[in-house]
Parts: C-alpha cells; structure tokens; sequence
C-alpha cells in the first residue's frame, strides 16, 4: 500500500480538516492549537487554501475566543459562496423553465447539495453540467442571465462552436458586490485532455442518475457518479497542482456524507479503464484524513507494484501539500499521466482517438485530413500540457 510523507504539523492539519463528529475536531484543534501558534496555522491554512475550512472549525471550538481574522475569512467566502449558489439556482431555474436539467459537479454539488456550510466549500467557479442535445439552448439561457462567453485560458477560442466541440464553454458575470463569478457549462462530465474520449463517462447517464436537491432546480450526481467525477477531477490534476490538497477533502466529504455503493462504484471505474487514476484519489485522502475506503475497494483498484512505487514516490517528491509551488517538470508531467493509464493499449486510444471522434473534435470531413489532425493533435496535447 503506498504511504504518503507528512510532516507533524501537516497531519494535525488534515485531523482538523477530516469531516468527523464534533468532539473528533475539537480535539483534533486543541492538539493544533497546543502545538502552533496562531500565526503559523493561518500561514499553514492560507497555503494550502484551506483556512475557511480551519475557521469553522476554530470557531466550533473556541467560540467568542476565536482571533477575529479566523472569523473574518470565514464570513468572506460564506458571503461569497452564498451569492454563487444564488446564481447557480437563478441558472437552473432558468434551464428548468426550458425544459433543461443541470447537475452542480465537483466542489458546487458538494456546497449545494451535502455540505452544511457553504464558508466550507471554497471554490474558484461553478462547474454545471448539461445533455449536449441542451447544450446550445443552455448557453442562450445563461448570455441571456447577464453572463458573458469568456475563457480563461488564453489556449481557448471565445466561440460557442469550437466550445461544443470540446466539451466545455466558460462565463463570467459581476456581481452586485463587484465580485466577478465563472460558471462553466459542460457537456463532459470530466473534461481532461488526456482521458480517453471512450472513458469519459456519458452525460446523459450521469445525469439520468442524478439525484434531487431540496429547494432548488439544481441536481446533484447520485453518490457513486460523484465520487467517480471527483476522484478523476481530482487526478486531472495530478492530485498536487492547484488547488491540490484542498481537492482530497472533496473525497472525504462525498464518502462520509453519501452512501455509496462500493460495489456499483468499482464497477464503473473498472468499465472506464481508471482504476489506477481512481485508486490514487482515493488512497491519498484515505491516508490524509482516514476517510472510510473499504480496503477491497482499494485493493481491486490497485496497480501494479512498480506502477504505484513509481507514482506515490513522484507525488511524495512533488508534495501534497503547497498546491503552488512547482510540481512537475514539463516532460516528467506527461510521464506522469501517461502512467495514470491502466494499460499501454489505453494509452495509444488516448493518443490516437477514433476517426468519428477526430472528425467531430475537429471539425473535419475528408478521410485524408486524418493524419494531419493526428499530427495537430499530438502538437496540441503536448503543447497544452506543457502550458499547464
């Protein structure tokens, strides 16, 4: 079983941190706080984006004693949280309307739809995902809330076409309070640019399976698609970059507040060819915050010995924790999620997708242009992977 390197100060973060009964955390923050000072635990929370989480938790314990900027930080993002799931209902209230159902994914669904307290669930945008048969209709909905098509990512086209074709399209919009909020629309559950296109678990079942939230027209991932799209979210980033560490409490909350059905879940892994992305997102916060991971769970998901001794050495050496300091070196990056694959034969699927995929993806009919959008394609894997 792989064992992960952690200092005394990080483990007593990741007690805290753990979503346990009331009495497990207090005593969890009076060994924190008997060991650190103040200072050094906000430096601690604030570097590992994890200080609203640590607030609450203060606050739970001390009360009225709590320094005032733990309150502060907490009140910032519940303020701002709040206002997001605001919108994200406004949005699916409006895709209701149309006949449209959307699913809140990764850290919005958790907010949303099992976590008590939205201060505790930091988040940078709100992911939402769509049929692709809704996909356009969903996009006039949300331009037509006020928000504007935008990404990020100077490597994307700001074009609905070239959006679909790729999965996802990003929006931004500003707030009341002047704070600037991204929404992203997909239609890939999990939309990494080196999973396989066969993969890639299907809209249209995940969101068949998708489960009601009280109050609202958002839906939520039944718990063992969730867990699935959160533990591959989670390995899209290689479980280290940013926001890193912060992603493995997604885990721990989805497996101590749903109840899965392991062996539905390990079904569905093991029929996508992840299980060695899966058992790494799982044996990280198993490790990390002892979340309850049955360990024939872990065992059936499990690579071979070399595979793991190579990957878990690689992400001790990066470091779980300090999601913003260098990671990776370009080419050892690819390395590293070429490994992810269960097999060398997923591997070159990977590379060399489906011609029906490469004509959709590209947008290309003649049978002849294949190689040169092969070609294309190796360029532009490569050379976004070495821009991320």
């Amino acid at each position: 079983m792989a064992t992960w390197s952690l200092t005394s100060k990080q483990s007593m973060l990741c007690n805290v941190l753990a979503d346990r009964s009331p009495r497990e955390r207090a005593t969890a923050v009076r060994q924190l706080l008997d060991t650190l000072e103040d200072e050094a635990i906000f430096d601690l929370a604030q570097t590992n984006q994890v200080a609203p989480q640590i607030a609450h938790a203060l606050l739970d314990t001390l009360g009225d004693k709590t320094p005032s900027h733990w309150y502060d930080i907490h009140e910032s993002n519940h303020k701002r949280l709040a206002a997001y799931l605001a919108e994200l209902d406004t949005i699916a209230a409006g895709l209701a309307a149309e006949g449209i159902t959307i699913v809140a994914l990764k850290n919005g669904g958790i907010a949303r739809g099992i976590y008590p307290c939205p201060g505790c669930c930091p988040m940078g945008d709100l992911d939402t995902l769509v049929e692709l048969r809704h996909f356009r209709q969903a996009h006039n909905t949300i331009l037509s809330q006020g928000y504007q098509l935008q990404f990020r990512s100077a490597l994307e086209e700001n074009d609905i076409e070239a959006a679909i074709a790729q999965g996802s399209a990003e929006y931004c919009k500003i707030l009341p309070d002047g704070e600037k909020l991204w929404v992203e629309l997909l239609w890939r559950p999990v939309d990494g640019r080196w999973i396989r296109p066969d993969q890639e678990p299907r809209a249209e079942e995940f969101i068949a399976r998708s489960i009601s939230i009280p109050g609202t027209a958002v839906r939520l991932l039944s718990p063992e698609d969730n867990l699935l799209q959160v533990c591959l979210h989670t390995a899209k980033h290689t479980y280290v970059r940013a926001p890193g560490f912060r992603l493995h409490t997604d885990v721990d909350r989805i497996v101590c507040r749903q109840t899965v059905d392991w062996d539905v879940f390990l079904k569905r892994a093991i029929a996508l060819q992840v299980k060695t992305a899966v058992y790494f997102s799982l044996a990280i916060p198993a490790a990390l915050f002892d979340t309850p991971i049955p360990q024939p769970v872990l065992a059936a998901l499990k690579p071979a010995a070399w595979k793991e001794h190579v990957l878990t050495n690689r992400l001790n050496k990066a470091g779980l924790f300090n999601p913003h300091e260098k990671k990776f070196g370009k080419l050892g990056y690819i390395v590293f999620n070429m490994l992810l694959y269960d097999d060398l034969a997923g591997l070159m699927r990977s590379i060399f997708p489906s011609r029906e995929w490469m004509k959709a993806r590209y947008r290309f009919r003649s049978d002849w242009l294949l190689p040169f959008y092969h070609l294309r394609r190796l360029i532009d894997l490569t050379f976004r992977r070495m821009q991320t």
